[in-house]
C-alpha cells in the first residue's frame, strides 16, 4: 500500500498547463516604431516555431505588471521567432516598452481563430487596416507575400490618423514598390511634407473596380471604422459572405473563462477574433 496521502486535488494534465501556464520566452530584437509602438521580436525555448493564423493572439506575461493579450504581427512563414508590435497604452505595455534583447516575458497561445489561409488561396484579397489593426493584418500580408502564386489580385489599403502614426515604414515602401501590390494608404490629417491621399479610409474604395465573385476583404481597425467600411462595401456590392473582419480589441483572458470577449453566446476570444461578417452581422454591439 502506497504511503502517498492522497490531497483529493487532480494533478493538471499536459492541455491544462499548456493552457494555463506561461512559457518564458526571451526577446531578440527590438525597434521603436513611435512614442506609442515598439516592435518586439521573440524567440520560445529552442526556437520552435509558435505555428500561428494571421490574425491569432499570445497572451504576454511580464511578471510584477500581469498579463496582456497581444496580436501577433509576424507571417507563420517566418522561422524561429515570432513577433509582436505593443502600443503603451498601461502599466503593462508601459514596462513592456522598456524592455530590450535579452530580456525574458511570458507567453501563452498562440488564441483563437485566425484568418485560413486555405480558404483564401486562389482569390483576390483586399486588405483594409486602419490604425493598429496593420498590426494582426501584417501577419496576413506576409503570407500572403511569400506564398504570392497562390493567390490572385493583392490590394492593401492602409489609413492612419497622421503620417507620423504610419508603422512599418520599410514595409511601406516595399509594397509601394512591388508591382503584384496594389497598395493605397490615406491619412486623416496631412502635414506640409505629406504628398498622398487626405481622408479617412472609406475615401480609397470607390476607385477601385473589383471582381466581386472573388474577392475577399479582410478588415481590422478601431471599431468605429467598422460601420463605416461595411457601408463602403455595400456599396460596391460585395457580398457579406466574401467580408471577414477582426473584434481583436475586445480580448482579455483569451480562453473564455472572464466573459470579458463576450458578445450575447459567442466568446470572441475562442469563436474569434477573426469573424466571417455573415456569423456577426446580426450582432450590432459586436461592430461599434
Amino acid at each position: 500500500m502506497s504511503n502517498h496521502l492522497s490531497t483529493g486535488i487532480k494533478e493538471p494534465d499536459q492541455e491544462m498547463l499548456e493552457l494555463y501556464y506561461p512559457e518564458i520566452a526571451e526577446i531578440t530584437r527590438t525597434k521603436q516604431f513611435t512614442e506609442l509602438e515598439k516592435w518586439f521580436e521573440i524567440a520560445l525555448p529552442g526556437n520552435r516555431d509558435l505555428n500561428h493564423q494571421p490574425g491569432q493572439f499570445v497572451q504576454v506575461s511580464l511578471f510584477g505588471y500581469g498579463e496582456a493579450p497581444i496580436s501577433i504581427t509576424s507571417s507563420p512563414t517566418k522561422p524561429g521567432s515570432f513577433e509582436l508590435c505593443v502600443r503603451k497604452v498601461g502599466n503593462l505595455t508601459a514596462a513592456m516598452h522598456r524592455l530590450e534583447p535579452g530580456d525574458k516575458i511570458g507567453i501563452r497561445g498562440p488564441f483563437g481563430h485566425g484568418f485560413d489561409l486555405q480558404k483564401l488561396q486562389g482569390k483576390d484579397i483586399l486588405i483594409i487596416g486602419g490604425g493598429i489593426g496593420i498590426v494582426p493584418l501584417r501577419s496576413l500580408i506576409n503570407a500572403i507575400i511569400d506564398r504570392r502564386d497562390d493567390f490572385g489580385r493583392f490590394i492593401i489599403l492602409y489609413g492612419a490618423k497622421t503620417p507620423a502614426e504610419l508603422l512599418f515604414r520599410d514595409e511601406l515602401q516595399s509594397w509601394t514598390d512591388d508591382p503584384t501590390i496594389e497598395y493605397h494608404v490615406t491619412v486623416d490629417r496631412g502635414t506640409p511634407d505629406w504628398h498622398g491621399n487626405v481622408g479617412v479610409i472609406t475615401t480609397l474604395l470607390p476607385g477601385l473596380d473589383l471582381d466581386l465573385g472573388n474577392t475577399i476583404a479582410a478588415v481590422v481597425g478601431p471599431p468605429i471604422m467598422y460601420k463605416f467600411v461595411l457601408m463602403a462595401l455595400k456599396s460596391k456590392r460585395l457580398p457579406d459572405e466574401n467580408i471577414y473582419l477582426s473584434l481583436e480589441r475586445r480580448m482579455k483572458c483569451g480562453v473564455g473563462k472572464c466573459g470579458h470577449c463576450q458578445i450575447n453566446h459567442s466568446y470572441v476570444c475562442q469563436d474569434g477574433p477573426v469573424y466571417h461578417y455573415p456569423l456577426i452581422k446580426q450582432l450590432p454591439e459586436a461592430i461599434q
